[in-house]
């Protein structure tokens, strides 16, 4: 099993900064691809970011230039650095882990989420 964990959200003005952090443990050395993901109130979960083991990275167009993604690899810890918020970015946000190998007890994992408030 993995264990995902967010911290990190709150309330921010737009124009403002946070950092977001995912701890993973449990069966880590199983996941490949680690990413954020967010759902605004009303809407269907969207992905914000994706970032491999070591390679790429993604990002939807709505957070390019805005958002980096990270990732520790030996600390099992992944990042989400949101700068220039915006109140569209409010949402809560969700860490994603997929394990694609048979051994996986799934094929992806998430955490619990974190809100983001971002007043205008």
């Amino acid at each position: 099993q993995v264990q995902l964990e967010e911290s990190g959200g709150g309330l921010v003005q737009s124009g403002g900064s946070l950092r977001l952090s995912c701890a993973a443990s449990g069966s880590t050395f199983r996941i490949t691809h680690m990413g954020w993901y967010r759902q605004a109130p009303g809407k269907q979960r969207e992905l914000v970011a994706r970032i491999p083991k070591g390679g790429s990275t993604s990002y939807a167009d709505s957070v390019k230039g805005r958002f980096t993604i990270s990732r520790d690899n030996a600390t099992n810890t992944m990042y989400l650095q949101m700068n220039s918020l915006k109140p569209e970015d409010t949402a809560v946000y969700y860490c994603n882990a997929e394990c694609p190998f048979s051994t996986c007890e799934a094929p992806q994992y998430w955490g619990k989420g974190t809100l983001v408030t971002v007043s205008s």
